[in-house]
């Protein structure tokens, strides 16, 4: 069978609508826009804002356009302006708890946690440059941290430069390093990230990455409970797929492969397959081919009614209840 297409938007929102009170998805699913999510970086007296600076995708350097203050002071001449209050001791320890609770609150918020982060700078302004009153400089950062199970590294250069009326900043290297894990979608994902440059999109994708993930832990771990001798896990309570038994005729089984996809601009949406193992004696007597159709059939069924509910459908069909179908349409099944 070939894999199927992600699922589009409204295919799952619209469904959701009948998917019951259980439980409740990521932000993306109860309709919330998937807009970035504001990452803070540590800072030495300054607090830097994922949102300070704004990718353009029409430049391969990935060009941050500086706003607000930015547009005329420089890293350096900030951070010389913020210290400059720091007149005691106290002032400096009530700066820092600040930047500490607003760290555990972006922590809370977005999932991810900065364990490590170091900076260097390094002044590339030339004497010729200097006389013309322009200031180039290049910024070597390095962090390291986590999002949820996920653990990651990160490098990355900016260079800037500053004349008389202008202050552009852009992105000249991004390494990203991550231990090795059990999502391969990532790995491709990681490619694609370093190649732009987009340190943006990294961070707002890896957040929903991990919320669809853990949605998808819960969504199975539920049915596992609710059916347990129905519903096997095969790789455990990580696991990307979900194998059904049937409980009336041995032999019968469906397997829900449920990986996520991300797409070229970085968005993170699900992608549900539906496998089938029959005995061949019942596929000889298939005579409609409604083995044969049943993936596409299933498709069709998460349309219609989202995620839970059209697991909750094939689970009652195979465990010899009555499927869930919403009123004025017709099962698939």
């Amino acid at each position: 069978m070939a894999p199927s297409e992600p699922l589009r938007e409204e295919e799952w929102a619209r469904g959701r609508e009948g998917a019951g009170n259980w439980r409740r998805g990521p932000a993306a699913a109860r309709g919330a826009p998937t807009a970035a999510v504001p990452v803070a970086l540590p800072r030495q007296g300054r607090r830097l804002w994922m949102t300070d600076c704004v990718p353009d995708p029409s430049s391969r350097a990935a060009p941050l356009r500086a706003r607000g203050p930015l547009e005329k002071k420089s890293f350096q001449e900030i951070y010389q302006s913020d210290s400059e209050g720091w007149e005691t001791s106290k002032d400096l320890r009530s700066n820092l708890g600040n930047l500490e609770s607003e760290l555990v609150f972006l922590n809370t918020l977005t999932g991810i946690n900065i364990r490590k982060y170091s900076k260097k700078i390094e002044n590339l302004t030339s004497t010729e440059m200097t006389e013309r009153r322009i200031k180039k400089v290049l910024q070597r950062h390095k962090l390291s941290g986590n999002c949820h199970m996920i653990t990651f590294q990160v490098e990355f250069q900016i260079l800037e430069f500053q004349d008389k009326e202008n202050l552009s900043s852009i992105i000249t290297d991004l390494n990203i390093i991550m231990e090795s894990t059990a999502y391969s979608e990532l790995s491709e994902f990681v490619s694609r990230a370093e190649e732009r440059r987009d340190l943006f999109m990294f961070f707002r994708s890896l957040h929903f990455f991990v919320e669809w993930c853990e949605y998808r832990k819960r969504t199975f771990k539920h049915f596992k409970e609710k059916y347990p001798a129905a519903v096997q896990l095969p790789e455990g309570a990580s696991s990307s797929c979900m194998s059904i038994r049937s409980t009336s005729q041995p032999g019968f089984e469906l397997v829900i492969v449920w990986r996520m996809h991300i797409d070229e601009e970085g968005k993170v949406l699900p992608k549900l397959d539906l496998l089938t193992q029959v005995p061949q004696r019942a596929l000889e007597l298939d005579q409609k081919g409604a083995v044969t159709a049943a993936p596409l059939h299933f498709r069709a069924l998460l349309g219609l009614l989202g995620i839970e509910a059209a697991l909750e459908s094939l689970l009652r069909l195979l465990c010899g209840g009555k499927p869930r179908c919403p009123p004025s349409t017709q099962c698939c099944y």
